[in-house]
């Protein structure tokens, strides 16, 4: 079955425009099967490791690092883009809306899902809920849970898991 122009478009504008901090390569066997990495966003928990401090004649600068590297797949079903892109992550993260199994709850992957959204809309969408985990909305209850009643250990938690699970920058 031959590819729909949709999907051919939205895969050449995603490798001649990459999305900064997203990289989302298409299978050579499969091009609705994508592999796809995306940076942990600066000062977040998944940005690899905390920021550093130094002391340099009495002033204090932070050094930012750039983000852990998260895997994730992306499958475009039969039926794209009238339902949404099917996307897991692949590498273990601890976070609020994404469950052991790499799911994610992510409104536009539900039931805000529109054929006007593209690939890099839901990408850019997965790096910012990243930077703003909603334990409101969760996926993984106890994530949640903790990140609610002990915020700072859950982000410390999200940290080392990035550090022990992401690849580094």
């Amino acid at each position: 079955m031959a590819l729909p122009k949709r999907i051919i478009k939205e895969t050449e504008r995603l490798m001649a425009e990459p999305v900064p901090g997203i990289n989302a390569v298409p299978h050579e066997d499969n091009l609705r099967y994508f592999d796809v990495k995306i940076h942990g966003p600066s000062q977040s928990p998944y940005e690899g490791k905390p920021p550093s401090k130094r002391a340099l004649y009495c002033v204090q600068y932070v050094d930012t690092v750039a983000g852990g590297i998260f895997s994730l797949e992306l499958f475009l079903p039969d039926d794209y883009p009238m339902t949404p892109p099917k996307i897991r992550f692949l590498t273990k993260i601890y976070h609020p809306n994404i469950d052991r199994l790499g799911r994610i709850c992510l409104d536009v992957l539900k039931n805000n899902w529109s054929p006007a959204l593209q690939i890099r809309t839901i990408l850019l969408s997965i790096q910012a809920l990243l930077g703003a985990p909603n334990p409101d909305d969760p996926l993984a209850n106890d994530v949640a849970q903790r990140w609610k009643e002990d915020e700072p250990a859950a982000i410390e938690t999200a940290r080392e898991w990035t550090r022990k699970y992401a690849t580094p920058a």
